[in-house]
Order: structure tokens, then C-alpha cells, then sequence
């Protein structure tokens, strides 16, 4: 059996996706280093979240994913150094199917790890995924994580406060294999993230190529507002990978986040919410004894976020959406052009 297993379980909008990156694209050298991430490919990771969680999104999925948690545990059981299980979709899991899901790879030596951001970063980050990827048209004063109608959805705050995802999990192994990683604060360097994490699982962050990792950055004030109301005339039209195709990568990465702007800021009454939420994570972890990889102040929401974001006008919207039908007209020309040689 592997002697230590790392199992990050959470949470969405941490830098999850930067470190995915990082780890799936330097698995060979990693693997050469004695730290194995099980099973076949990254998305059995992804099934094996929604396996734990007896989540019942896997009955569309193909049969492979129903066996992608015992690949997992076979892939560890067969190793003999430390190994990495990572997706910040195990986080939701209830109380009891992460104990579970822990006792099933003993006899290793199981190390929880959860990736942490302060509540105010996490709900506006939350509104621009859900804006890319479900296609919402909820403006951000309007915007709330608290329990949705639909007990399966994992985007509420049960799911990404950390101190309610520890609540869950923190008590799988001893306080001293609880590992919280708290996002790095404005300022700090670009792979600090990388650095603590690797430096948790014992490699040397120096020995492996970061060139593929990428996060999902923030849109402006008037990108967002762009998008949320390209949102209403879609309706449901680009879901899924088309979805992800279209508008997180193409309309999204390429155009509207390098636009950038003023940051979106949630109305007064938002801010004060989160902030009580930071103070009250930083007081979990304080008090259950965790391991801290970073600094725990950076859990708090920062004294100064700005002023609450004022209402985009037409007239921005309107020059904002003419610049985005022209550069989509050159990059389409330039696409064709470079198909026909």
C-alpha cells in the first residue's frame, strides 16, 4: 500500500485547477520521484468525487466511471511511496462517505488537504464560474450561496467555506493530517501556491515544469455584465462541453478576461457576510489544531475590498459587445484563412 496518500478534497475557486494542471502534466517525472496520482487518466479522479458522494450524476456516465474510486484505491494499494488523489468535487461529501471513503485506503497513511480562499474572493469567483459555465443571469448584487433547491448542486457554501467543508472532513484522520492551504494573498508570487503544496508532499517545486498550469482569471465589471446578459439570449442554447468550448475558453479566456476592468464587488450587506465567515474559518482552524501551509490571516476578507461595484451602463455594454463581434469576425477570418493554407 502507498505509506502516505494526500487526499485534496477541496475546495472549487482555491487554485484547485491551477495545481490539477500541474500535477496531471508532470505525472511521468513526478511518478519518477515517488508520487503517484492513481488511476488512468485526470477526469477518474473526477468520477471517483461523484462515486464517493453517491452522486446521482453518475447514471449518465459510462460504465468506467462507476469503477474510477476502486482504479483509484487498486492504483494505491499496489504502489509503495506517497501518492496524490485530488478534485475539489469530494468536498461536498457528507461526514460518514468521507469516513469511508478515507478507511478504504488504509492501511497508508491518509493526509487530508484542503485548499482554502477567503468568502469574499470565493462568492464573486463563484458568480464568474457559474456565469461561464451554467450560463446564469443573476446580477452579482443579486448573487447568493446559500442552500439551493436542489440538495446534489455543490455550488453553495456548505461547499466552499472551508471551515463547513472541514467540519466534514477534519475528522477523518488526527488534527496533525489536516493540511489547510490558504489561497496566497494579493501580491505574492505567481507559483506560491505550487510551492507550499509541493513542499507538503515532500517534492522539490523547482523540479518541474509549470508551462501548462493555468487558473481561471477574473473578468471586469463590464466583461461580466456582457456575458450575463449574452446569457439571457442563449438560454440553454450551449451547454456542457460546448459550453466550456465557446465561452469559458474562447469568449471568456481570450477576450473578455484579458479586457479586464474594474473588479465586480458585491453590495455592502455581501461583504459583511463574508467577512464574518473568514473570522469564523479562521477560528476553526485555529481551534481543531490543523496544520497551516501558509499564513491563516489570509482566510480573513482584506480590510479595504473597494466600494460596491455601480451599475454598468448600456452605452459600456453596447462599446464592450461591438469590440467582441469584431475580434471574433478576425478570429474567425484568421481560423479559415489558416485552414485553407
Amino acid at each position: 500500500m502507498a505509506r502516505r496518500v494526500f487526499f485534496h478534497v477541496a475546495a472549487p475557486k482555491t487554485g484547485t485547477t491551477y495545481l490539477q494542471s500541474i500535477l496531471w502534466s508532470n505525472r511521468k517525472p513526478l511518478r519518477d520521484a515517488g508520487v503517484l496520482l492513481p488511476g488512468k487518466r485526470r477526469r477518474d479522479h473526477w468520477w471517483s468525487a461523484l462515486v464517493v458522494r453517491e452522486d446521482p450524476k453518475l447514471a449518465g456516465k459510462p460504465p468506467e466511471a462507476l469503477r474510477a474510486w476502486d482504479r483509484v484505491v487498486e492504483d494505491c494499494a499496489a504502489w509503495e511511496g506517497d501518492a496524490v488523489i485530488s478534485n475539489e468535487l469530494f468536498g461536498p461529501a457528507s461526514e460518514e462517505q468521507a469516513r469511508r471513503a478515507v478507511a478504504s485506503l488504509a492501511p497508508a497513511e491518509v493526509h487530508v488537504v484542503v485548499t482554502a480562499r477567503q468568502p469574499l474572493g470565493t462568492l464573486t469567483a463563484a458568480w464568474q464560474e457559474l456565469l461561464r459555465y451554467r450560463g446564469i443571469t443573476t446580477p452579482l448584487a443579486d448573487f447568493d450561496l446559500t442552500e439551493p433547491a436542489e440538495p446534489e448542486d455543490t455550488w453553495r457554501w456548505s461547499n466552499l467555506d472551508a471551515a463547513e467543508v472541514l467540519a466534514r472532513w477534519g475528522g477523518t484522520v488526527p488534527a496533525a493530517r489536516v493540511h489547510v492551504l490558504p489561497l496566497p494573498g494579493p501580491g505574492s508570487p505567481r507559483d506560491e501556491l505550487w510551492r507550499r503544496f509541493a513542499g507538503l508532499v515532500g517534492v522539490d517545486p523547482d523540479a518541474y515544469d509549470l508551462g501548462a498550469s493555468f487558473g481561471n482569471s477574473s473578468m471586469g465589471l463590464v466583461g461580466t455584465e456582457v456575458l450575463r446578459r449574452v446569457n439571457e439570449h442563449l438560454a440553454g442554447a450551449l451547454t456542457g462541453r460546448d459550453r466550456a468550448h465557446w465561452i469559458r475558453d474562447y469568449v471568456c479566456r481570450e477576450f473578455l478576461v484579458p479586457r479586464g476592468g474594474e473588479k465586480p464587488v458585491p453590495p455592502q450587506h455581501r461583504i459583511e457576510e463574508c467577512r464574518a465567515r473568514g473570522e469564523a474559518a479562521v477560528a476553526a482552524v485555529r481551534d481543531a489544531g490543523y496544520d497551516v501551509v501558509g499564513d491563516l490571516d489570509d482566510l480573513r476578507v482584506p480590510a479595504e475590498v473597494g466600494a460596491p461595484s455601480r451599475e454598468v451602463t448600456d452605452a459600456e455594454v453596447a462599446e464592450a459587445s461591438t469590440e467582441l463581434v469584431a475580434w471574433m469576425l478576425r478570429s474567425l477570418r484568421d481560423a479559415e484563412e489558416a485552414e485553407q493554407g
